[in-house]
């Protein structure tokens, strides 16, 4: 589907949808033309009027790109990500990818699904045309900056939810499945996977624009370029911490063991000196020593005090 935007040269905002106005401006001003959910029929609309090359449109075609930033004929190419996890399958995670064509005077953005943080930029220009800047370049530094905070909560989220597994797992008396940690790991490793190459990619975009983006708007994107390094040292300070929890739940399960283990040997302990007396006294043989009543009666009371006193020291020793 085709959303179109057109910011006139008096900062005026007209909308339209549909494929009628996706072309490149025939006077001054701006044209935003924003497309979701594409296929190759509305791919081919961009190639025709604005004369796309053919990789580009096949990189659309195919939601399956990292973070880049490449120059062609006319245009820049730019592909950045954002990112969505759903709490109940934090597993699951997954980049929400964007593509931009940087022009003189468009600026062309394609996404398989939804993203709230174009929308809400998308929504702020219907009511202000001027904080587009009248550039494309700016525009695009609109988009990645909003992009990129949204970062910011879901990391503060996922700090938070880390705190709550590290406590719970302190605690011991709260049972954490080692694949809980797992599946945080998982998503640290693909919100990684995001960001690192991202960070390039707006370092690189804040030094150089290929002549589509001038001084002015490199220093805005230097400041999204120092947003992703934050964002990317929160990451590694998130995995350090799911690294310790993860310890920590393996020392407790060797603990738990441990204690395990302890209790089988001293209830082993205690029941050894009983099979050595009853299987002393319990021979079946006539004639032996101490064969009368008297002794049997020894027996028992030792077979009852032995285990007992070895009990009460274990007790006061604190083995048990």
């Amino acid at each position: 589907m085709y959303r179109v935007m057109t910011i006139g040269q008096d900062d005026q905002v007209t909308c339209s949808e549909g494929d009628a106005h996706v072309r490149p401006l025939s006077g001054e001003g701006l044209r935003w033309i924003d497309l979701t959910d594409q296929d190759a029929e509305s791919l081919a609309v961009l190639s025709q009027r604005f004369g796309f090359h053919s990789l580009t449109i096949e990189d659309c075609l195919h939601f399956d790109q990292r973070p880049k930033l490449e120059s062609y004929d006319g245009y820049l190419f730019l592909v950045i990500q954002g990112f969505q996890i759903d709490w109940d399958r934090i597993d699951a995670a997954d980049a929400l990818e964007l593509h931009l064509f940087i022009g003189h005077d468009y600026l062309v953005t394609v996404h398989a699904r939804p993203l709230p943080a174009l929308d809400a930029i998308w929504h702020r220009l219907t009511h202000d045309g001027r904080l587009a800047g009248g550039r494309p370049a700016h525009l695009c530094y609109l988009i990645a900056d909003s992009l990129i905070d949204s970062y910011f909560p879901l990391l503060d989220e996922v700090l938070t939810r880390l705190d709550d597994l590290e406590d719970r797992v302190l605690a011991q008396h709260d049972g954490v499945r080692l694949s809980e940690i797992l599946d945080f790991k998982r998503m640290l490793i693909n919100l990684r996977k995001v960001l690192s190459p991202q960070r390039d990619v707006l370092g690189l975009l804040s030094k150089h624009g290929e002549g589509y983006i001038d001084e002015r708007v490199l220093l805005y994107f230097r400041d999204v370029h120092d947003h992703t390094l934050r964002l990317h040292e929160a990451v590694e300070s998130a995995r350090e911490l799911l690294g310790n929890v993860r310890d920590a739940h393996l020392w407790n399960a060797s603990q738990r063991t441990n204690e395990i283990m302890k209790r089988l040997t001293l209830l082993s302990a205690v029941f050894l000196p009983l099979t050595f007396i009853t299987g002393f006294f319990g021979q079946n043989f006539t004639g032996l020593p101490f064969d009368n009543s008297h002794w049997m009666n020894l027996m028992l009371l030792t077979c009852v005090t032995v285990p007992v006193g070895m009990l009460a020291y274990f007790v006061r020793s604190k083995w048990f």
